[in-house]
Order: C-alpha cells, then structure tokens, then sequence
C-alpha cells in the first residue's frame, strides 16, 4: 500500500484476496463486517490499524477489545512498525484500569495515537470532555454482538457519533448467531452501531471459497474412533437424565414457549444457558424444584463434557463431588435433592463409571456389621481412553513416515501439533505420552513382539490417588456432620428443657405421621434420601494390594516443578524445532499466532474444533511454502460429534439469514446520534415557570442536568437518560447515585443490590447520610426491563409452592415497611424498567433548578478533603471494601487512604482496625476476615 505525499509505503500483511478485498472496504467506508469464525478477522483488523498508525497524527480508539486480545494487537502493530520503517507510527496504548491519574490520560489523548480502552473510562472520559469526541479520528468496534440498545457500547457511539460527524466508525464481529434473534435483528444492530452498511464474509462467499480452495490444500486425514460401552452406556443415561429434565420444566408453569427445549438442541453447548435467558424475566418468581432443574441442566452437560475428556479415573472421581455436592447438608431434615438422580439413569451413570475403574462388589445378603462372610475383592479394570491408542498409532506413523518417505525441504518445521480443548485435556495428554511405554506389569510377551503403548502405569497412579482421596474425603464428610449433629442435638435439648409447651405438641393434640410411622428424630442417616452401595474397608484393601507400587512407579517420581535456575546456561537452551511436539488447547484468534509461531508439519486435532480447521486453511493457502497435514479426530456417533455438525449448521443458516435480511433491510438515515425535536417544544421544556414570590418567568436554553455517580455507568440508566437530550455530568459522588435537583438526592437499587444492601445494613447508612444533606432523599427500587414487576413468587403446579421462597419475599417486604417507618421524609420510587426510570427523572426535573457538579461531588466529604481524590482508586475493590460488614460511607475512605489491597486489609490485626475506624466497626471487619467456614 502506497501512502500519499511522498511517505514510504505501508507494507501490509494481507496475501489472499478476500482479506485484501475487505481491507480495501474498510478504507473506503463505514461497515460492520461480519466474518466467519476461523478467517482472520484480527489479522485484518491489525493491518487496518498499522495503516492508520503508520500515517501518525491520528488518533483511533479501540472498543470491545479484551485483555488477550490488547497483547496481540499491540506485539503485531509494533512489528509491522519495524517491518514497514514508519518512524511516525506509535503502536497501542491500553487504558484499561482506573489507576491511570486523569492528567495521564489526558496527556495521553493529546498526543494520539491508537488506544485501547476499556468502556466504562471511555464513556467517562468523553462526557466529562476529558477526551473530546471531536478530536477522534475513528473508532474501531470489536465483538459488536455485544452491543445492544442499552449497552454502553452504543451509549458511546451514539456520543461519538453526535458530538464528530466526520470520524470514520467501523464495527467488527465473527459471531453471526446472535444478529439472527429478534425480530428485524440486522437492522436493529445497525441503527445501534450507527451504521448504515453491512458486510457479510461467510467460508461459502465466492472469492473467500476461491482463496482457499484455488491454491494447494491441506492434507486431512480423518478418524472416526469408537467409544467403548461403558462410555455408551453412561451418554445414554445422561441424555435420559436430561430428557426427563426437561419434561419437568415443561410441567412448570412458566408461561413460555416450549417448542425448542427437545433433547436435541440439548446438544447444543450453551443450552442450559439458553432456558436460564428464557427464565430470566421469571426467575426471581419461579419455583425452587425449577430452578434446581435449570441448574441440573449445566451438571449434567458438564457430565457429558467430562465423560469424552476425562480419564476413567478422574471421571469417577468427578461423580462423587457432583453426588457429595447433592445431598442434604449433614444434620439437616430438608428433602432437596435434584430429581434426576432418583432415576434409573443415575444409577446406571454412578454403577458404569466405576466398573470402568474397577469391578467386584459383596456378596448377596452380606451387611456392614456381619462378619462371618469374607466380602469378594476388588479387581482393577482401569479403561482407556480409546482416542489414547489411536494418538500413539498416529505418533508411530509419523515417526516411520518422516524417515521412510524423505519429506522435500520447505518452510515448515518437523513440528507435530496436538490441538485439544482445555488445559486439563494438555496435561492429560503430556502425562499419557510421557509414560505411554512404561509397563508396570512384566507380561509374558514375544521377544520379536514389540510391546504396545498403554496407559497401565499413569491409570494405576490415578487410582491410588483417588483411594487415598476418598478416605480423606469420608473423614471430612464424617466430621462435618459430627459437628453439625452436635449443634442440633444441642438445640433439641434447650427446646426440651424450656417451660411449658414449646418446642412440643399440647397433651390435647396428637402429632400425625405419615404412614402410622414413629415420629422422625434427630438422630436421622446421613443419607437417608439417595444411597449408594460403598465400598468397605476390605474391598479397598484388596484393591490396593491389586496395584500396590512395583519397582518401576517407585523409581519413577511425580514431577518437581521446582528449580532455583542456578547454571541456567549450562542446562538450558533452545527447542530443536525439528524434534518438538506441542501440545495446545484451542484459544480462538491467538491459535493464528500459534501455527504461525509454531509453523508444524503436522497437526492432530484431537477434539473437533470448526472454527480451527478454517484456521489451517488459511493458514496453508497464506504460506505455499508450507506443507501441513491435518489428523482429525472425533468419537463416532457421540455427543461431540453432533455438536460440531450442530455448529457448523447454524453458522451456515444464520449466514443465509442474514443475507435474506440485508436484501430486504430499510436503510436508516438518522446517524447523527440525534432525533428530531420540535424547536419549540425543546424551549418550552427549559422555560422555569416558578414565579412565586416575585419570581420571573425565565427561559434557558441548556439541557437539563443530571450529576452521576462514575459507578453508576455499570447500568443502562445513562445511557437512557442521555437520549432523552439530558445532559450527564459524571462525578465521584460519596452521597447518592443521582442528584436531579439541589434538593432530591436519589439512591438507585436494583432488585439483587436491595437485599444485598439490606442483609450487610449499608441501605441504612446510605439513606441516612442522604437525610442529612438534601431535603427531598428518594430510593430507587429498579426492576429489570425483562422481569416481572413483582416480588411475589409462581405457584408450581407440580410442587407446592415453597415456604421458603414466600418467605423471602415477605421478609423483603417487611425490611422495606421498616425503612420507611425508620425514615420518614424517605420517598421510595418503584421502576418497572430503565426505560421508566428515564421518564420519572425527567418528570420529577421538570421545572425545577439544576443541580451545581461542584456542590454534588463536596457533599459528604469531610473538612479539607480533596473530592477529586477518590478518582486515582480502583472503585470494583472499593465495592468489595464497602459490603464488609462494619465499613460505612464515613469510615472506607479512610481505609483506602491507609491501606493498599483488601488482601492487606483482611491480615490487619483488631488493634490496627481500631485505630483506623473505630472500635466496633474495626471488631466487626476483623471477625469478618478471620471467620471459620465451618462456624455457624
């Protein structure tokens, strides 16, 4: 690319023609690009950047980036800094933490360049005109899926977009599901990014089809491995476990559509997280069994998840925590556990997971306590991972292959490349290899016969981590209801020892039990509700001498990842590149980096992963040079199969919709950020009409003001009030959230932070601080748009209605009533929504006097202190400081001042505390941080 006025060229990165036909787009107009997953769309958004930054004098601000992402951008612009020889070009600079003082921001922003930052200080930045919109050259938008009408993403474009008409705005994402939602979806995105064009990329668009199909493909090999039967077995169970699920929720009544909650879309990955969106308007309303079937849901996709990753082991392992996790706390009366594992399903997941580890059980009639009959032993079965065998057969291929067939010098190093989802899957796989040739056993075997990779050693050292576990496991679990069954015995004893008849039935009443049973006592089984046969001391006895350690696991040792670097030089040096095998989980857009850094041979994808294989693709038809064969691996008709068609389909249908969409889409005209106001409508809106005594009529022609708290802009109030033509002014207020008037002070809640702010006692310091300095302090209680407008829970129709969930909600119910009868002059104002929120604000404005941002933010401070001090902290760690019991609105900023981390506070002794806040408050924050879990 040539740069004009005799500058050098900016040299680019962009050898396929779809990535070159699309940058030529982008510099000619706004858009919003939407590429499929796995085609570079960071590698374009890079050379846009470098373009731009190789020009200098501009200044371009990056939105919607995270903290991976800020790393690749910058280490990519720098070297296409050194390879372009652009001395004007000054990289990335991150904003991303308010530790950044406002006068190094603000010199920052003066001198330009390309910076990141994150949203809540960009939407501050620019109101309080700390970095003027007008100044901006561009704003580049990344994962604009993300942005939604009230998002604060597209509260800053619509600033942007008011206050610069002439900065260029584009908008990125390779997500297309979620611009297919909704009616209109396409176009109600765009109205959001301000953007009037839509550019779609999916794998099926012609020249991206040509760039990666015309040139020399990858060679993919692939493989289809049979799962065992356990591993069958134990899939079926689960997705019958889900379906039952899910007939339950359709007994709930919900009041939703059920058509798409079908096992089949169960596959999908984020299918629990689809129906808690569902339920989400309900979901403080709704029943306690249903969402107790909601969280079944994520179990028993997680169940799925580990049955293909897992070892036999470790998935054993994992059942029992999911099992501990479900039963009744130790003492407690409370029958709570999820449905489904009072199935047959259930029984068959928990029985098969543990033949698959070991086998044998004792003998028929035997019980606990008899001890005349020897119980049989246990036998160690230890199956394998079937994808484990084949791994190493495609390893021994190719080792024979590199040497037999002399493979033609080229670009690529010998590397083999093993892809996998997670990091727990990469140590399991580096342990398997590493030990794969190691035979506990001494087997009579051939001596031409050459002995075949297994998993027999690693598999036997799982095992007796696992017993020992166990054990340890059982003593905890035994402890913990000894302890709890002590205080319930004790709390029995007071109740029967108290006058009168409390705590017992009067003689003329008779106690009705179910079943002409023996009334239930204290002293209940630990499990009495969902049992499962254990193996006795005898039986893991065996076991262990079945797979006692042998000469070989006592001369090999767990790893020591410890090492002082002492004579780094002289054991230390560089990879043979030639000779290294790499084994790495799939981490969306940095995997480019990888085959990029790596440049393998050979890669063995041994999860399916769509987006990756595209990644291959471009990455072989970027680089002739480059020979690359692929191993595509995947379990023949199991849930990881279906998931990766499953994908791969809706992509290619929300690719097709969008297309039908962008034909018949109404183009927006409105991009100013503004909407049409009658003129005399705006002046009657700021004529002052309070002419009481002696007052004139008067006229202004500002916009009402609001002043903010900065902690606010979480929300999507803002944003609203802003539309509204509102003018927001943010500050660092330590009374209120929102002052509209110099007489109303508001304290905005949402349903959550009501009762968080009621069980730590802050709503009160809060409510009496605003008492003290305005004459009209109001509460907020905010509902969310998409939730019900009530505090009263649903009635299931299949479980009765909880008492604990009416409770709760009574319990809030009363907690407000005292509020009020505590605080007379407090209004409480109840919102159905943000939305209605907006317009109660600009009711209760209405002819009234603005509020002074200077008199706002000294509100509350004490004598001599700087009100803009507060802004040079971290305000999440100052929300976290602030729900510690005993930490008021008078004494954190104190604590902020002496002390650097919460970590420093929580190891503050008593007398320490004292001294800083006070003695009660600092007995209540020491109690707080040095409180035993396993109190009451």
């Amino acid at each position: 690319m040539t740069s004009e006025n005799g500058k050098p060229p900016v040299k680019l990165s962009l050898p396929l023609d779809y990535q070159q036909d699309l940058f030529n787009e982008l510099r000619s107009e706004d858009e919003l690009v939407l590429l499929a997953r796995g085609l570079g769309l960071l590698h374009v958004v890079i050379n846009l950047l470098h373009s731009y930054d190789a020009a200098g004098n501009n200044l371009i601000v990056v939105v919607g980036a995270d903290e991976r992402e800020n790393g690749w951008i910058g280490e990519a612009l720098a070297e296409h800094a050194v390879v372009s020889k652009s001395p004007m070009a000054r990289g990335l600079s991150q904003v991303n933490t308010d530790a950044m003082s406002v006068g190094t921001r603000e010199k920052m922003y003066s001198q330009g360049g390309i910076f990141s930052i994150t949203s809540r200080i960009l939407v501050v930045d620019l109101l309080s005109k700390l970095l003027n919109p007008e100044t901006i050259t561009g704003l580049v938008v990344l994962h604009s899926e993300r942005v939604f009408a009230t998002s604060i993403e597209a509260f800053i474009i619509r600033i942007y977009r008011q206050m610069n008409k002439a900065g260029f705005l584009k908008a990125f994402s390779d997500n297309p599901e979620p611009f297919t939602t909704g009616f209109a979806p396409l176009a109600s995105m765009m109205r959001n990014l301000f953007l009037r064009k839509p550019s779609l990329w999916p794998r099926f668009h012609v020249t991206v089809a040509k760039s990666l199909e015309g040139r020399k493909k990858a060679e993919v090999i692939e493989l289809e491995v049979p799962m065992t039967d356990g591993m069958k077995d134990v899939q079926n169970a689960v997705l019958e476990c889900v379906e039952v699920s899910i007939g339950e929720l359709r007994k709930a009544d919900t009041g939703l559509e059920l058509d798409d909650w079908t096992l089949d879309s169960a596959l999908h990955r984020s299918f629990d997280v689809i129906i808690r969106r569902q339920l989400d308007p309900l979901w403080h309303r709704v029943s306690f069994r249903t969402r107790q079937i909601v969280n079944d849901l994520t179990v028993l996709r997680s169940i799925l998840h580990a049955l293909l990753t897992y070892d036999a082991v470790s998935f054993n392992k994992y059942l029992d925590t999911i099992l501990a996790a479900h039963q009744p706390p130790p003492g407690s009366t409370r029958q709570n556990q999820s449905p489904w594992l009072f199935l047959d399903a259930a029984n068959t997941i928990f029985e098969t997971a543990k033949r698959r580890v070991y086998s044998g059980k004792a003998m028929e009639g035997e019980t606990p306590a008899s001890s005349g009959a020897l119980p049989d032993s246990l036998r160690a079965v230890l199956e394998e991972q079937p994808k484990w065998s084949l791994l190493a057969e495609i390893l021994d291929e190719i080792e024979r292959d590199s040497y037999l067939n002399h493979v033609p010098r080229d670009d690529s190093n010998g590397t083999i490349l093993i892809m996998c989802s997670d990091q727990r899957t990469c140590a399991q796989l580096r342990e398997y290899l590493q030990n794969m040739h190691i035979h506990a056993t001494e087997e009579t075997q051939n001596e031409d016969e050459e002995p075949k990779p297994s998993a027999m050693f690693m598999m036997r050292r799982k095992l007796c981590k696992y017993l020992d576990w166990k054990k340890d496991f059982a003593r905890v679990s035994a402890s913990l209801f000894a302890e709890n069954q002590k205080v319930l015995d004790g709390f029995t004893d007071q109740r029967g020892n108290s006058n009168g008849y409390r705590g017992k039935a009067p003689p003329n009443k008779r106690r009705r039990v179910r079943g002409g049973a023996a009334a239930a006592g204290p002293g209940r089984p630990v499990n009495s509700s969902f049992q499962t046969v254990e193996d006795k001391e005898s039986q893991v006895a065996s076991l262990m001498a079945d797979i006692r350690p042998t000469e070989v696991d006592a001369m090999r040792k767990d790893e020591v990842a410890v090492d002082d670097l002492d004579d780094m030089e002289d054991y230390f040096e560089l990879y043979e590149m030639n000779d290294l095998l790499v084994i790495h989980p799939y981490d969306g857009d940095m995997d480019e980096h990888v085959l990029e850094e790596v440049r393998p041979r050979y890669v063995i994808m041994y999860e399916p992963d769509a987006a990756f294989i595209r990644r291959v693709e471009v990455y072989r038809s970027s680089h002739e040079d480059r020979n690359v064969r692929v191993y595509f691996m995947y379990y023949g008709g199991s849930v990881e199969e279906q998931r990766y068609l499953s994908a791969v389909r809706r992509e290619k249908d929300a690719f097709t919709r969008l297309i039908k969409e962008k034909g018949n889409m109404a183009v927006t005209l409105t991009l100013d950020g503004t909407a049409p106001t009658d003129p005399q409508e705006q002046f009657l809106r700021t004529v002052n009409t309070r002419i009481a005594g002696g007052g004139r009529l008067a006229a202004t022609a500002e916009p009402p003001r609001i002043v903010v708290d900065v902690r606010e802009f979480r929300s999507s109030l803002p944003s609203l009030l802003h539309g509204r033509s509102i003018l927001v002014v943010p500050c660092m207020l330590t009374v209120g959230d929102y002052v509209l008037t110099p007489t109303i002070c508001i304290e905005r809640k949402s349903v959550r932070d009501l009762i968080s702010s009621f069980k730590n006692g802050r709503l009160f310091n809060q409510v009496e601080t605003m008492l003290q300095h305005y004459k009209h302090p109001m509460l907020l209680i905010e509902f969310d748009q998409n939730k019900s407008f009530t505090l009263d829970p649903f009635a299931d129709n299949s479980f009765e209605k909880t008492i604990k969930s009416a409770d709760d909600s009574k319990d809030l119910q009363s907690k407000i009533v005292l509020l009020t009868i505590a605080f007379p002059r407090l209004k409480i104002i109840w919102s159905s929504s943000p939305y209605q929120t907006a317009e109660i604000f600009a009711e209760l404005k209405n002819k009234q006097e603005e509020p002074d941002p200077i008199k706002a933010v000294q509100v509350g401070l004490g004598q001599g202190e700087d009100p803009y001090e507060r802004q040079s902290f971290n305000t999440t760690p100052q929300d976290m400081l602030r729900a510690v019991p005993g930490v008021t609105a008078k004494n954190v900023m104190r604590l902020i001042l002496e002390v650097a981390d919460l970590r420093e506070v929580s190891n503050l002794g008593e007398t320490e505390l004292d001294e800083m806040v006070g003695r009660e408050a600092g007995r209540q924050v020491h109690r707080f941080f040095n409180r035993s879990v396993l109190d009451d």
